[in-house]
């Protein structure tokens, strides 16, 4: 039987050895304890709700810039700013998963009391996949919604050079208990460049439509691709998309914004001061927070009921795909490409972890799936 990410059965990677053996690897690489673990169920979780574009798969990129020093191990954040319903928080350089982690519970913690919460961060990295952060808003009863700049890779409406990042943004609504809540994940691109970035590393091509070449021609080449641009998704909406997520996140915040952040690869000599925007609403602010909930599952309820189109199975809410495919993973494991795993034993082997402690990815590869954009998780 397949999973809900299209790779059939077979044993894949255990989550808690794969968490385990990632959160080594990061202590190895320099990060205190608690901020390994942070990062490392961060990249698994990712790889449960099959985003893999932002798993493990980044490993080896972070620990090669903490080990250049473009990501500080032990960074030293600032809050620059702070009212009761906001901040503005320099993070010093440190590692972006790290940084908006903390960013979105102090601002889930403001709008526990005041109504609504707003951190605005700069001088960050990477931060990951959108929806863990929202989603922590949703488990605590509130609306969330996050935005990230990223460099330049995606050509703005009508122009063949890239000038905006892929510029996610993702929100998340609480449902009532029992139910899962609903989180959406996007970039504002055609496709998260992560997924281009993971073909060319498995030796795959893409689909039509995802990327132009360098003279701006539409190209499969995965390699072409990343030499060219991306595209945004639905030509000038996505377009438009991606200028507000370079405002909220790289303007209001005073980071950098577009062709001015730096790539996260290929890039030896300078940190990406990165920017990331979150917001947290309390939806008793306008009514009382059951009365809500059940107003959202009567409405999720009745998309539930809709007649599914042709292909399609049934309709589904904002995060259900992820759900399913994360449920199955715990059950099957993660399947991860041989070339993944032959990167996590070569970065852990440099760090000086023993050969037994990568044992958990010695168990047969699932065959990887073809990259497909993926309802409510492009990055």
């Amino acid at each position: 039987m397949p999973d809900a990410n299209g790779a059939t059965d077979g044993p894949g990677v255990d989550p808690a050895g794969l968490r385990d053996l990632v959160a080594r690897i990061f202590t190895a690489a320099g990060l205190t304890g608690p901020d390994a673990d942070t990062v490392a169920d961060h990249l698994v979780q990712a790889d449960l709700r099959g985003v893999d574009s932002h798993g493990v798969s980044r490993t080896a990129i972070y620990v090669e810039r903490l080990g250049q020093g473009l990501i500080a191990a032990r960074p030293k954040p600032r809050t620059l700013t702070q009212t009761p319903v906001s901040a503005l928080v320099d993070a010093g350089n440190g590692h972006g998963i790290v940084a908006a982690e903390q960013a979105m519970r102090t601002a889930v913690a403001k709008a526990e009391e005041s109504g609504v919460g707003m951190v605005a961060v700069r001088n960050s990295n990477h931060c990951g996949m959108l929806a863990h952060y929202t989603a922590t808003a949703a488990r605590a009863g509130l609306i969330g919604f996050a935005t990230t700049s990223a460099p330049a890779a995606m050509a703005p409406w009508g122009a063949k050079e890239p000038f905006f990042g892929t510029n996610p943004l993702s929100y998340a609504v609480p449902t009532p208990p029992g139910r899962a809540d609903i989180v959406f994940d996007m970039a504002t691109s055609h496709v998260a460049k992560g997924k281009i970035i993971l073909a060319h590393k498995n030796g795959q091509d893409i689909p039509l439509g995802w990327a132009l070449d360098a003279e701006g021609r539409p190209t499969t080449d995965s390699g072409a691709a990343l030499a060219g641009t991306v595209l945004p998704l639905g030509g000038p909406k996505g377009s438009g998309l991606a200028l507000l997520v370079d405002v909220l996140s790289g303007l209001l915040s005073g980071a950098h914004y577009g062709p001015h952040i730096p790539q996260l690869y290929n890039n030896p000599d300078r940190p990406q001061g990165l920017g990331h925007f979150f917001l947290a609403l309390a939806p008793g602010v306008f009514a009382p927070p059951e009365e809500f909930t059940a107003r959202v599952a009567a409405l999720a309820d009745e998309l539930a009921a809709l007649p599914a189109a042709e292909g399609h199975r049934r309709v589904y809410l904002p995060g259900e795909p992820e759900a399913e495919r994360a449920e199955h993973r715990r059950a099957h494991g993660i399947p991860l490409s041989p070339e993944v795993r032959a990167e996590l034993r070569a970065t852990a082997g440099a760090l000086g972890l023993p050969a037994d402690s990568w044992a958990v990815l010695d168990g047969p590869a699932a065959p990887a799936a073809p990259p497909a954009a993926e309802p409510g998780t492009a990055r």
